[in-house]
């Protein structure tokens, strides 16, 4: 029992207090334990798969690392305009928490509703992590989300503050600027 709860513990350490429980299968913890763990009080079950535990410290950014995990087979990436904030490159402060997950993935479950599912293909280049948690990088969000439509006025700041933060090179900038202004015209 020890053992088990120190194994789930090492699990949810390195990531705000949350487990999978694929991740706890691979761990060598059978998902009985964790639904055991719940029914004793020692984890609350966060949504289906993910369960957190319950003397484990609050973190301001957990439901960000709870939608990661969500997805639960395949890792969510931030994006769009949770990868904004979470960059802090916008004043934008999204109601739910936007993920993208690889296009092919489906999910045979109901999606929580503070969580935005959004399906694309990732690349290496496209993802870095912030807090231990995926998120795509300064450049790809820009692009996801314009691509989605987030109003001009929003990217036109991220791109300011990124390319004064340093998170964006002055030629990605001056690049993501000719991108808004030609989808500008053409609407």
């Amino acid at each position: 029992m020890r053992s088990t709860y120190r194994a789930v513990y090492a699990l949810a350490e390195e990531q705000m207090g949350y487990v999978t429980t694929a991740q706890a299968r691979v761990a060598g913890i059978q998902p009985m334990a964790l639904v055991m763990m719940a029914r004793r009080g020692v984890v609350d079950r966060a949504s289906h798969g993910v369960y957190r535990l319950v003397d484990f410290p609050s973190y301001p950014l957990a439901q960000l690392m709870h939608a990661t995990l969500w997805p639960n087979e395949h890792r969510g990436v931030l994006s769009h305009e949770s990868a904004l904030a979470l960059h802090e490159v916008s004043d934008i402060d999204p109601p739910a928490v936007h993920i993208t997950v690889p296009a092919t993935h489906r999910v045979q479950r109901a999606t929580p509703r503070h969580i935005i599912v959004h399906r694309a293909d990732l690349v290496p280049e496209d993802v870095m992590q912030v807090e231990r948690m995926p998120v795509t990088t300064p450049e790809r969000t820009v692009r996801d989300c314009l691509d989605a439509h987030v109003g001009p006025a929003i990217l036109r700041q991220a791109i300011e503050d990124g390319e004064r933060s340093g998170r964006l090179t002055p030629v990605v900038a001056a690049m993501l600027r000719e991108e808004i202004r030609r989808r500008e015209l053409a609407h």
